[in-house]
């Protein structure tokens, strides 16, 4: 560390504390990819997406902590309607994010890879965190502006890498139309190369079925929605391992050493 000018974290949250501490020491920046610090004032949220300020704020950041990776897609579809006034603060919402096994880190990867093998539950989706104490919802709440926690259910799936998360709403009640939400979207990620805005022909589905894997291998997200005039779905898909952690990390890296902020990053 004290040869190091930005030092980048991989550690569990006790580890990434006492690395931060001593990084800070060694007079290093820092980039943090666990969630110990991801709601702490002294740090800067790693989501630059979130607009000009954001982005600024992490180029010159001294401490920076990377976002969850289900609290990602939900911060991406949400955060631009709260901001834009389509959504309040205080409404209630419900997500779900289905994420391939490799984001429960190395023992899910070897409890999956042995549990298949031998056909036992782990080949069936499996919801979890049922208590609502998932530890990404804080980050869901700061970066999104909403005062109410989302009822929120993660679900691990029978693949290796890939993130599906999706929130419900209800178009009728909020007095607002699909063409709506699209167009906050696409005037928010206008400037963003990580994001893409998909609508019609041009969405991720095949033959009215979502594949929670289609982004496996990228660094880049793409929002959209489903539904009707009532009722849609707000979907993002991405790389739980790309943008939903090492992805956003290295758009990080780059920002704070001030390279193109796509450099060695698969789009």
């Amino acid at each position: 560390m004290d040869a190091a000018d930005i030092v980048m974290l991989c550690l569990p949250d006790a580890a990434a504390k006492e690395s931060a501490h001593l990084a800070r020491e060694a007079g290093a920046r820092v980039i943090d990819a666990s969630s110990a610090h991801r709601v702490n004032p002294d740090w800067v949220y790693g989501m630059p997406e979130l607009g000009t300020e954001q982005k600024n704020a992490i180029a010159s950041a001294q401490r920076v902590s990377v976002p969850g990776c289900h609290a990602s897609g939900f911060i991406l579809l949400v955060a631009p309607l709260v901001k834009a006034g389509l959504l309040s603060p205080d409404i209630p919402l419900a997500v779900t994010s289905l994420s391939g096994y490799s984001g429960g880190g190395r023992s899910m990867i070897a409890d999956y890879e042995t549990g298949r093998a031998a056909g036992d539950e782990f080949c069936a989706p499996r919801p979890y965190a049922l208590g609502q104490s998932h530890k990404h919802l804080p980050e869901m709440l700061a970066a999104t502006g909403l005062r109410v926690a989302p009822v929120f259910m993660p679900v691990v799936g029978d693949y290796y890498a890939g993130m599906l998360v999706s929130v419900a709403l209800s178009l009728k009640e909020l007095g607002v139309g699909a063409a709506d939400i699209h167009s906050v979207w696409q005037t928010f990620y206008q400037e963003s190369p990580m994001v893409s805005v998909l609508e019609g022909s041009g969405r991720p589905d095949v033959n009215g079925f979502l594949c929670a894997s289609a982004f496996a291998g990228r660094d880049s997200a793409v929002v959209t929605l489903y539904g009707n005039e009532e009722r849609v779905t707000l979907t993002a898909l991405y790389d739980n391992l790309g943008k939903g952690a090492s992805g956003t990390a290295i758009e990080c890296l780059n920002l704070m050493t001030g390279r193109d902020v796509c450099e060695g990053l698969a789009l």
